[in-house]
């Protein structure tokens, strides 16, 4: 009897760790499916408010032009057509998507807009990563949409 003393709680121990194990691996699961969330919610705004600026151009056809010139202001009454002309309603809509850009991705995201021939091209860039670029790797997300008026 004296020979199998102190076996029962190695055997406990072997357990506990293995379920330490077990528990830090699920802990670390949980983590990743987190960060992966937050970055599929990102694209979606991302692709939402590319989407957003392309029903505004089409709406503004006769604006178009002025969305690739970069300018963006707030212009009073330019909610509707009404008192608005199509290039302030483009310079209004430019600011208000900006403005929504800022808002809703993480560090600011920035959204450009370029034509080539008679595609226009809404690009949306944010910084996924939170720890200021820690790692030396740079971490832009962009989406790119594409489309003709």
């Amino acid at each position: 009897m004296n020979k199998n003393a102190g076996f029962t709680l190695i055997e406990v121990l072997i357990a506990m760790v293995v379920l330490a194990i077990g528990l830090l691996g699920l802990a670390g699961l949980q983590v990743t499916s987190l960060k992966n969330n937050q970055s599929a919610y990102n694209r979606s705004q991302a692709t939402q408010l590319a989407y957003d600026l392309a029903d505004r151009m089409r709406a503004n056809v006769a604006g178009a032009a002025t969305y690739t010139s970069g300018t963006a202001a707030a212009i009073a009454n330019c909610k509707n057509t009404t008192g608005c002309s199509p290039a302030e309603m483009a310079v209004n809509d430019l600011f208000e998507w900006n403005s929504a850009i800022s808002a809703a991705l993480p560090n600011g995201g920035t959204g450009t807009i370029t034509i080539s021939g008679v595609v226009y091209s809404i690009t949306i860039s944010w910084t996924e990563n939170r720890d200021d670029n820690a790692d030396g790797v740079s971490d832009i997300t962009s989406f790119i949409t594409s489309f003709t008026l």
